[in-house]
């Protein structure tokens, strides 16, 4: 059968929902990323005065898609690979802004179909520091889409069907060696925003990420 039929029924996007929704979809979002440029004027501000660490990143997804009507998807596993910068503002508090791209979607054996969602994430985290090395870390993101394809052996295009921002909340704990600069990252993605362009029902995207950084020239 045609798979772009399957796509659609997968995430129900071939019921149009009402123009009011969707325009409030549109303000929340854009309180959102207002919300996420003044932390990130407020961290460029704080960077003269305060202790500044650059890093790399990447590790593994696993992801998948809910839904208002209670259907299940099949986790999706993907990777995930960026930069992180870290901004002390006091001893115990960090603020940790990021540029990740991110593979995400999720797939149903059913239909074995998998869809295959590739983001330019930006989260803005806000760090509090122990004295041991842990963290715990809660903020805003933000998610570009950069590709959508459905696949079930042959690939299409499916990028119209879905929204270009993505608003999400991250929750996490991470662990860095003070000596080294190594450190483990472990979080949630909790998606706020709707990102089917047009469905029957609300799709957000959901997901763990773990995975290894490195600061450079890290101090305490």
């Amino acid at each position: 059968m045609n798979k772009n039929r399957y796509t659609v029924r997968f995430l129900g996007t071939s019921i149009h929902r009402s123009q009011t929704l969707v325009q409030l979809n549109k303000d929340f979002m854009k309180s959102i990323i207002a919300t996420i440029v003044l932390l990130t004027v407020m961290s460029v501000g704080a960077v003269q005065a305060q202790n500044v660490n650059i890093g790399i990143k990447g590790g593994l997804n696993a992801y998948n898609i809910s839904n208002d009507n209670g259907t299940e998807y099949d986790t999706k596993l993907g990777a995930n690979v960026g930069l992180l910068g870290h901004i002390h503002l006091s001893p115990q508090f960090a603020l940790q802004p990021e540029l990740v791209f991110s593979m995400q979607g999720a797939q149903s054996d059913n239909i074995d179909v998998s869809l295959n969602l590739n983001y330019l994430n930006v989260p803005v985290l806000v760090q509090y520091m122990f004295d041991n090395g842990f963290r715990i870390q809660a903020g805003p993101q933000v998610g570009f889409l950069m590709s959508a394809k459905a696949d079930n052996g042959t690939s299409t295009d499916v990028k119209d069907n879905f929204n270009d921002i993505d608003v999400a909340l991250s929750l996490g704990a991470s662990y860095v060696h003070p000596p080294t600069g190594f450190g483990v990252d472990v979080r949630y993605n909790h998606g706020l925003s709707d990102i089917t362009e047009s469905s029957a029902f609300d799709n957000y995207n959901r997901g763990f990420q773990i995975g290894i950084f490195y600061l450079f020239n890290h101090r305490n």
